[in-house]
C-alpha cells in the first residue's frame, strides 16, 4: 500500500475517532444537564407542594379558629367583644386571602372537567362531597356577616349590617365541614406531590441509568479502541525505537554489528585486554571470489553467501568474541583472550576452514573461498585503528598468495605499510601537482595497416623512485579514493593532446580513455567531460570511453546507464574492455549501448597454440559482427599471434607487436611517420616537346 492512502485511513480513522469522542461527550453533557433540570423541577415542585399544604393547614386551622372566636364573641361580655370582634376580622382576613393564594398556586377551574375525578383537587373544591370552595366561600360571608352586624352593636366603624341577626349562620357544622374539606384537600395535593415525584424519580433514574450505558458505551466503543490505538501505538513506537537503535549498530543483511559498533566498543576491548593483561587478536576476513558469485548467479546469491559466511562466523566464535561486518565482503573477528600465536592460529584454520565449506544455492554449490588478515594486541599494534590497518595488510597478503588462506601481520607487511603510507602521501601531492603523464597506445587495422584509435594510460614518473608502475599505484588510489581525481588528470590531458592532432590533420582514429565506475558515479562526470571536449575543440565523434562489464551490472543501483546514454547521445563512443573475463547480460552487449568490444589480452596470447582461446576468440568476433558492433583484441606481442587473429577475422589490434604505450611526444612522431604520404609534382629540366 502506498504512502498517501496509509495516511487517508489514518487520517480518516483518527477523524472518526475524533467525532465519536466529542460525540459522546455531548451526549454525557447533555444527560447531566436534563438530570440537573429534572432535579431542579423535583425541588420546585416539593417546595411548591410544601407551601400548598401549609396553607391547607393554616387554613384548617383558621376555619375552627374563626368558628371559635365567632362563639366567643358572642358568649363574652360587651367590653371584650370588640377585641374578640378584631380578632375574628383578622382571622376571616386571613382565611380568605389563604384561600384566595390557594386557588392561584393550585390554578383551580370551577368549569375543568377535572371536577369529575374524584382523585383530582378540583373535585374536592367543586364537587360532592367535600364543596370545599362553597363552604370556604360560605365560612368568608358569613364571618364578614357576623363581624359587620358585631361592629354594628358595638358601635364600632362600620357601615353598619343592614339584615337581620337571625341571618348571620355561623356555626361548628360550617367549620366542621371545612375543615374536613381542608383535610381532603390535603391528602389529594400529598398523593399529586408523591406520584409527581415518583415520576420525576423514576424518569431520573432512567435519565441515570442511560447516562451510566451511554458512558459504558463510549468506554468499550470509543475510548477503549483509542486507548488500544495509543497503547498499539505506543508499542509500534517504541518497537520503531529498538529497532533503529538495532539497526545504528548492526548490520541490516547479516545481524552482524556494523562499522559504528566495532568502532566505539574497540577501544573498550582494548581496555579490557590490558586490564587482563591479555591477547586480543582482530581477525579481517574477505570473500576472494564474491564479485564472480555476484556477477555469474546474481546479487541474491551474494547475499545468500553474505548471511552464510555470518553465521558461521557467530558459530565459530565464543559469545565474549566480537563479529562485524564492514561492507560489502569484508568482515572483522575480535578474539578475547587469544592466548598464544599457536592458539591463533589454530583457532583462525579452523574458524576459516568453517567459513570456506561449500555453499548451496538453490541447486548451486558455491565456495567462496575466505582469506583472513590477523592481527594481534599488544604485539602489532596498540591501539583499534592500528591493528584493523594492520589486519587489512595482512588480509591483502594473504590474497597475493592465492587466497583460501590467513596471514599475520609482520615486520615485512609493516615496512609495506609504511611504503604505502608514503606512496598515499605522493599521490596526493602529484595529483596537486597534476603530475600524471598520459602515455599513448595505438590501435590499428591488419588489413590495411590504418590506425583506428589510440587508447590514453596513466604513467606516473615519480621525481624519486623513477617510473612507478600502473600496477602499483591505481590499487592504492582506488583504495583511497583518489582515482575520480586522477581519471580526469588523464582525461583533460589526453583530450588537449588529441585536440592538437586534430587540428594538425594527424590521423588517430579515436582517443580511448579508461573510465571507471567510481567517476562515472560522480555526479558532474558528464559535465566535466563535455566541458573538456568542448574547451579542447576535439569533437565528441573522436572521443571513446572504455569501460568494464561491472559498470554495466550496477547501473541499476548507481543510475550510470543514465548517464552513459546522455554521453553516447552527444556523440562519445563506448567501448566494453576486458570483455570475456566477467559476466554481462547480452542485453547489454547491443549496438544501442556498445560501439565496440575489446577481447582481453588473457585469450590474445598463445592464441595460436591455445584451441579454447582460439575458439573464444572466435566466438566473441563473430557475435560482434553478428551484431555489428566493431572488436579490437588488446595484447598481441608475437606475429604468431597477429597472423592467428587475422585468420580468425579479428582485425583492429592494440599490443607490443604494434607499438609500446608512449609519451605524447614520441606518439605524435609514430604518428606522423604514419601519415599518408602527398603524391609530390617534379618540374622537368630542358625544352618543351
Amino acid at each position: 500500500m502506498s504512502q498517501q492512502p496509509v495516511q487517508t485511513v489514518s487520517g480518516k480513522l483518527v477523524l472518526l475517532i475524533k467525532a465519536g469522542y466529542w460525540l459522546a461527550l455531548l451526549i454525557i453533557a447533555a444527560m447531566v444537564a436534563a438530570s440537573f433540570v429534572l432535579l431542579q423541577q423535583t425541588m420546585a415542585t416539593q417546595q411548591h407542594n410544601h407551601t400548598l399544604l401549609d396553607i391547607v393547614s393554616t387554613q384548617k386551622t383558621l376555619s375552627q379558629r374563626i368558628v371559635f372566636l365567632a362563639s366567643a364573641t358572642g358568649a363574652a361580655s360587651r367590653d371584650k367583644q370588640p377585641a374578640l370582634v378584631s380578632a375574628l376580622k383578622q382571622a376571616t382576613a386571613e382565611f380568605e386571602t389563604n384561600y384566595d393564594l390557594l386557588l392561584a398556586q393550585t390554578g383551580a377551574d370551577p368549569q375543568s372537567p377535572a371536577k369529575l375525578d374524584p382523585k383530582s383537587i378540583e373535585s374536592v373544591l367543586f364537587a360532592k362531597p367535600f364543596h370545599l370552595d362553597y363552604f370556604s366561600v360560605g365560612l368568608i360571608a358569613n364571618g364578614d356577616r357576623l363581624i359587620s352586624a358585631l361592629e354594628s352593636r358595638l358601635n364600632l366603624d362600620n357601615d353598619g349590617y343592614k339584615g337581620g341577626a337571625e341571618r348571620v349562620n355561623l356555626d361548628a357544622s360550617v367549620a366542621n365541614a371545612t375543615l374536613s374539606g381542608y383535610a381532603a384537600l390535603g391528602q389529594r395535593i400529598s398523593a399529586e406531590a408523591d406520584e409527581r415525584s415518583e415520576k420525576l424519580l423514576a424518569l431520573h433514574r432512567t435519565l441515570f441509568y442511560a447516562t451510566l450505558g451511554v458512558i459504558l458505551l463510549v468506554a468499550l466503543f470509543i475510548f477503549r479502541p483509542m486507548s488500544n490505538a495509543i497503547l498499539r501505538k505506543t508499542r509500534e513506537l517504541v518497537d520503531a525505537r529498538n529497532s533503529m537503535a538495532f539497526i545504528a549498530v548492526h548490520d541490516g543483511l547479516t545481524g552482524l554489528h556494523n562499522r559504528t559498533f566495532l568502532t566505539d566498543h574497540f577501544d573498550t576491548l582494548i581496555k579490557g585486554a590490558h586490564r587482563r593483561r591479555e591477547r586480543l587478536a582482530v581477525v579481517q576476513l574477505d570473500l576472494d571470489r564474491f564479485k564472480q558469485i555476484n556477477d555469474t548467479l546474481g546479487h541474491a546469491a551474494g547475499d545468500y553467501v553474505l548471511v552464510i559466511t555470518a553465521q558461521r562466523m557467530r558459530d565459530s566464535c565464543r559469545a565474549s568474541d566480537l563479529c562485524a561486518r564492514l561492507g560489502g565482503d569484508e568482515f572483522v573477528m575480535i578474539l578475547n583472550g587469544a592466548g598464544s600465536t599457536e592458539d591463533i592460529n589454530m583457532l583462525a584454520r579452523r574458524i576459516l576452514a568453517h567459513i570456506n565449506e561449500p555453499i548451496v544455492f538453490q541447486g548451486t554449490t558455491i565456495l567462496p573461498g575466505a582469506s583472513g588478515g590477523i592481527a594481534v594486541y599488544p604485539i602489532d599494534a596498540d591501539n583499534a585503528q592500528d591493528l584493523l590497518v594492520h589486519a587489512d595488510l595482512a588480509l591483502y597478503s594473504a590474497k597475493k598468495m592465492g587466497g583460501g588462506n590467513f596471514s599475520f601481520f609482520s615486520e615485512e607487511l609493516r615496512r609495506e605499510l609504511d611504503y604505502r603510507k608514503q606512496l598515499e602521501h605522493d599521490i596526493k601531492v602529484a595529483i596537486a601537482e597534476r603530475a600524471f603523464q598520459v602515455y599513448f597506445q595505438p590501435q590499428v587495422s591488419l588489413t590495411d595497416g590504418t590506425i583506428s584509435g589510440i587508447e590514453a594510460l596513466v604513467r606516473w614518473n615519480h621525481h624519486e623512485r623513477g617510473m612507478i608502475s600502473p600496477g602499483e599505484f591505481i590499487p592504492v588510489a582506488e583504495k583511497c579514493g583518489f582515482m575520480p581525481e586522477i581519471g580526469r588528470i588523464v582525461i583533460s590531458k589526453a583530450i588537449n593532446e588529441a585536440a592538437e592532432w586534430n587540428r594538425a590533420g594527424i590521423a588517430f582514429g579515436r582517443l580511448a580513455v579508461n573510465v571507471s565506475g567510481t567517476e562515472l558515479r560522480e555526479h558532474d562526470f558528464d559535465a566535466f567531460l563535455f566541458e573538456t571536449l568542448e574547451k579542447a575543440g576535439l569533437p565528441p565523434q573522436k572521443l571513446s570511453l572504455e569501460i568494464v562489464e561491472s559498470v554495466i551490472l550496477d547501473d541499476e543501483k548507481t543510475g550510470i546507464a543514465a548517464k552513459l546514454r546522455h554521453i553516447r547521445a552527444a556523440g562519445v563512443h563506448l567501448e566494453l574492455d576486458d570483455f570475456g573475463t566477467g559476466y554481462a547480460s547480452l542485453s547489454h552487449v547491443n549496438p544501442n549501448e556498445i560501439d565496440r568490444l575489446k577481447i582481453d589480452r588473457r585469450f590474445v596470447q598463445n592464441i595460436h597454440e591455445n584451441g579454447d582461446n582460439s575458439k573464444i576468440v572466435r566466438a566473441i568476433t563473430e557475435l560482434a559482427r553478428g551484431l555489428g558492433i566493431s572488436i579490437v583484441a588488446e595484447g598481441a606481442e608475437t606475429e604468431a599471434e597477429l597472423d592467428s587473429l587475422m585468420a580468425i577475422g579479428c582485425d583492429q589490434v592494440q599490443g607490443y607487436s604494434i607499438a609500446f604505450p608512449m609519451p605524447q611526444d614520441k606518439a605524435l612522431e609514430w604518428l606522423t611517420a604514419r601519415m599518408p604520404k602527398k603524391a609530390k609534382l617534379r618540374v622537368l629540366q630542358g625544352s618543351l616537346a
